[in-house]
């Protein structure tokens, strides 16, 4: 398949690798896109340089907790809200009660109950906020670390955070000209191909996020394929961390 037989713009060949490697493209162009690369060395060549400063911006941003008095002035409010919305649903209850008595034997169906206004209130989101501020302060809670095989002289782990993984590799051998690394999962079957393509950096290191979710995955692989990745490896794997 060549450019002009693709639904790429051969005069804006080359715009659409930033926004494929974020993640950012739609599902029909990221799948026109992914097409598109196996016939075109100019853009395969564009994501490949890419996604080596992709995969350090996440070594190169500081990892910072929550401060305790942000946590507390939050549960503040999370505190005073619920105060404020239980002193209205009373006063609402009784003036509800003295208009029209209350139904005897129906009971709504908890899968009935729209929960959108309830949400929508600023003690439900306060407290969501909550949520978050405990989840940021409690420095990586619930974060499985599982070490991967890997080559001689290299670090890589498998970072498992609620269902989603991130490699954090170290000391990684460079791909050969015009190679990439691949990630693949693997569930009851065989390998299934991700779309995560990265290289290292000169030191041999990289931050690369599995795409989606990893329920029943039981490996989490990486091959040295072409550029623009390909459906089935083609070469061994070079680094495996085992879910199982």
């Amino acid at each position: 398949m060549s450019v002009e037989d693709s639904d790429i713009d051969p005069r804006t060949c080359g715009d659409s690798a930033a926004s494929y490697v974020l993640g950012a493209l739609t599902e029909p162009e990221h799948e026109a896109f992914r097409v598109h690369l196996e016939s075109c060395a100019v853009c395969r060549e564009e994501v490949a340089a890419l996604q080596v400063v992709v995969s350090a911006l996440p070594s190169a941003a500081p990892q910072v907790s929550a401060p305790p008095a942000l946590k507390q002035r939050v549960m503040a409010s999370v505190r005073e809200e619920a105060a404020r919305g239980t002193a209205g649903g009373l006063e609402g209850a009784a003036s509800g009660a003295a208009r029209e008595p209350a139904p005897r034997s129906r009971r709504r169906p908890l899968a009935s109950v729209r929960w959108g206004p309830a949400l929508a209130s600023g003690g439900a989101l306060a407290a969501v906020v909550a949520v978050l501020v405990i989840a940021l302060s409690a420095g990586g809670a619930g974060t499985r670390v599982i070490q991967a095989q890997a080559p001689t002289g290299a670090d890589v782990s498998l970072r498992v955070t609620g269902g989603h993984a991130q490699l954090d590799i170290s000391g990684m051998p460079q791909t050969p000209p015009r190679r990439v690394y691949e990630v693949w999962v693997k569930r009851a079957g065989g390998a299934e191909p991700t779309d995560a393509l990265f290289t290292v950096t000169a030191k041999g290191d990289a931050t690369v996020g599995v795409p989606g979710g990893i329920a029943g995955v039981k490996l989490v692989m990486v091959t040295s394929e072409p550029l623009g990745g390909t459906k089935v490896p083609t070469s061994s794997p070079v680094i495996v961390a085992d879910l199982s």
